[in-house]
């Protein structure tokens, strides 16, 4: 086994809640699916694995480093994505379903599965700046030729709008006093680097609460980079016009704004979660919620993956 495919399964990224997020597709012969999060392929495989012939799956990334996923064989020996058929990897951004689904001359689609979260490889990835574990550029962008880095919108961006970026994204309670005080370190030397954003916000954490507080800062200015909540709602709305009648929505979340937005959505067919309603009182929303309760990974799927542990799982079906 070579370098590649370790690095395909198990060192890009674990799929999260595999059999259960595909499971929810209620996969169905010469079906149309779409996995809007292709990363290192896992829950793409597995979807294929439960396709038949005449089914077709279009997977998604903008990453061209995933793009690189498809052309290696997995851990297990099977041959390359690339060479199945049934598959079309889409190298864009997943806000772009509806341009693409239209370019592809697809009728209608039996099912989306969306893994929200950002790929093991990005964090450990020292060169891409998404984790304070490294001393890297603040970069972040998931699309390399993207234009706008993390390291602009703390050198570029007024204390306010900073402010905002840390309060929506990573509600960090002193959200205000960490945008003051970047500006103030800015004004003597731009901010770069990983370690010289931790240090300047560093004692604004308690020692206890630190690592999580720097996460959710990181995790503010990744979002910002990369539109992330913008892109979600696109993808969101482009769903509901593309699913048929019975295609499902599976989706999995790790944080509190894009659950809130795939919980809002599937009940009420907007992100902000208002209800409309018929003449006669009905509920006017696209879907139907499959799960009222979200499904969360199991004590053993936690062990052995502890990124996991945040994971929720959600899935609506098309009326």
């Amino acid at each position: 086994m070579n370098n590649d495919n370790i690095i395909t399964a198990q060192g890009y990224h674990v799929p999260v809640l595999l059999a259960e997020s595909v499971e929810a597709l209620n996969i169905v012969e010469g079906g149309v699916y779409v996995d809007v999060t292709f990363g290192g392929g896992g829950h793409t495989r597995h979807i294929l694995s439960k396709m038949d012939g005449t089914a077709r799956l279009f997977s998604f990334d903008q990453d061209a480093d995933a793009e690189e996923n498809t052309r290696r064989k997995s851990p297990d020996g099977q041959q390359p994505l690339a060479n199945d058929e049934r598959f079309t990897f889409v190298r864009s951004n997943f806000r772009y379903l509806d341009n693409w689904m239209r370019y592809y001359g697809v009728d209608h689609v039996d099912g989306i599965l969306a893994d929200l979260g950002v790929s093991s490889h990005h964090f450990d990835d020292q060169e891409r700046g998404f984790s304070f574990r490294f001393d890297a550029p603040l970069d972040m962008r998931m699309n390399k030729n993207a234009a706008l880095t993390a390291a602009q919108v703390l050198n570029t961006y007024d204390e306010e709008r900073l402010a905002d970026v840390f309060f929506l994204y990573g509600e960090i309670r002193q959200s205000r006093r960490i945008a003051s005080a970047i500006v103030k370190a800015r004004a003597k030397a731009a901010v770069q680097t990983t370690q010289q954003f931790a240090a300047i916000v560093e004692p604004f954490f308690k020692r206890e609460r630190e690592k999580k507080e720097m996460a959710k800062l990181f995790q503010a200015l990744r979002i910002e980079v990369n539109n992330e909540m913008n892109a979600l709602k696109e993808m969101l709305q482009a769903a509901a016009q593309w699913l048929g009648k019975g295609g499902r929505l599976s989706v999995i979340t790790y944080h509190s704004l894009e659950d809130r937005m795939v919980k809002n959505f599937m009940k009420t067919g907007n992100v902000e979660g208002k209800l409309s309603q018929d003449f006669f009182g009905r509920a006017q929303t696209p879907f139907t919620l499959v799960n009222n309760k979200v499904i969360v990974p199991t004590d053993d799927e936690q062990l052995r993956n502890p990124r996991s542990r945040s994971a929720k799982l959600r899935i609506a079906e098309k009326r």
